[in-house]
């Protein structure tokens, strides 16, 4: 029998909740992301439990065990119990009798089976006890194993449950499926046909679900099928993927972290900012991003004025669309020009009576700093000043 483990199942808080449960005669399952990500070997970093018990029962129980709880989905099953300062999602097992491609109706089920048919993907339809026995009812095992992300049963009436999943699909291909043998076509077909659905979720799924998929090790493949199947241009009008293979090769070739607002800027579109509601600070950086990618200023002067990160994320954008790698040695140039301090100010500065006037010296000396590969010392700058205007 496979098993799973790991210090997250192991762990007395978890065990402790597994405990309150059985104790009062019901099941105990986690289930979902945590039982996928141990077996891939990947961090673990929320625990759900899946059980027979109802919401109400669930409540009684965590207080017999003197934990808290919170209702926080109580129309959905949804009991969070906190456990060693951790939150514990607790779900009754639940089957959906009627959704509007948004939001759920459910009734609550003693059948486990019933409660994996409702979940989006097979590997996201595996439970564990708290022994780490793997309970497998849709033989989302083998897929994990196979990396193909496969919806459950009919992947259009997955999607219609909730139009989400056309993103999700997506973005679990990205980090979970298998490049080589490429997207389930099933699942493709299902999310092109259905991608008029996108439009009745919020802008801010949305932008959760990009944000994701963008941050994978490398998602190219799955916004290059997004494009494919129309999906790409409904949520960002003129984003093209034809770029971000190259971006995220060169991000390779010089050990550059992943970062999903650089993959943005690489695949571009209008009107990112709302249709994807990004914070004021992520508007900003990619529109800065965007406008100093189709410049040539250099990398030192844009470390130095925006900061090493910005400074390496033009660089590799502007690689990107030249076909050209940067050089290995870009972030260290970066973090160099980005801890340079411009060594003048005004009160170097003597005898200019003009503010305007002042400030046009001061930017041409910071110029030429910069052209010097900011080696000039402030007694060198002020030697090229003219003589009545330098300061002591």
């Amino acid at each position: 029998m496979t098993r799973v483990t790991g210090e997250w199942l192991a762990n007395p808080a978890t065990q402790a909740v597994f405990d309150m449960l059985e104790r009062g005669g019901f099941q105990a399952w986690a289930v979902g992301g945590c039982v996928r990500n141990a077996l891939l070997d990947q961090p673990v970093t929320d625990v759900d439990i899946a059980t027979d018990a109802r919401p109400e029962q669930v409540i009684e129980l965590a207080e017999s065990a003197g934990l808290k709880s919170v209702p926080t989905g109580l129309e959905h099953g949804t009991i969070t119990v906190v456990s060693g300062h951790t939150g514990y999602e607790i779900t009754t097992f639940r089957r959906d009798v009627h959704t509007d491609g948004r939001h759920a109706q459910v009734v609550f089920s003693d059948d486990l089976e019933q409660d994996a048919h409702r979940r989006d993907f097979t590997m996201n339809a595996l439970y564990a006890n708290r022994h780490g026995q793997i309970r497998d009812p849709l033989g989302g095992l083998a897929d994990l194993r196979a990396r193909r992300v496969r919806f459950i049963d009919d992947p259009h009436a997955r999607i219609r449950e909730d139009y989400l999943r056309i993103l999700r699909f997506f973005r679990f291909h990205a980090w979970y499926g298998d490049p080589e043998n490429g997207i389930d076509r099933d699942g493709l077909s299902a999310c092109a046909e259905l991608a008029e659905g996108i439009e009745r979720l919020s802008r801010e799924r949305i932008g959760t679900e990009m944000r994701k998929l963008l941050a994978a090790p490398d998602p190219a493949p799955s916004v290059a099928a997004m494009e494919q199947a129309g999906i790409l241009h409904r949520i960002l009008p003129g984003a093209s993927s034809h770029s971000l293979a190259v971006l995220v090769h060169m991000e390779t070739e010089i050990d550059e972290a992943p970062r999903w607002l650089r993959r943005l800027a690489c695949i571009g579109g209008a009107d990112a900012k709302d249709r994807l509601r990004l914070s004021r600070v992520e508007a900003r950086q990619l529109a800065l991003l965007t406008q100093e990618s189709g410049t040539d200023t250099g990398l030192a002067e844009l470390a130095y004025r925006h900061g090493a990160d910005l400074a390496v994320d033009v660089v590799l954008l502007r690689a990107a669309m030249a076909g050209t790698p940067p050089t290995p040695d870009v972030r260290t140039r970066a973090e160099h020009a980005a801890q340079q301090v411009f060594p003048l100010g005004g009160h170097d500065i003597t005898g200019v009576d003009s503010g305007p006037e002042l400030g046009k010296i001061l930017k041409r000396l910071e110029r030429r700093w910069i052209d010097s590969g900011f080696s000039l010392g402030r007694q060198e700058l002020l030697e090229t000043v003219p003589t009545h205007n330098k300061g002591g």
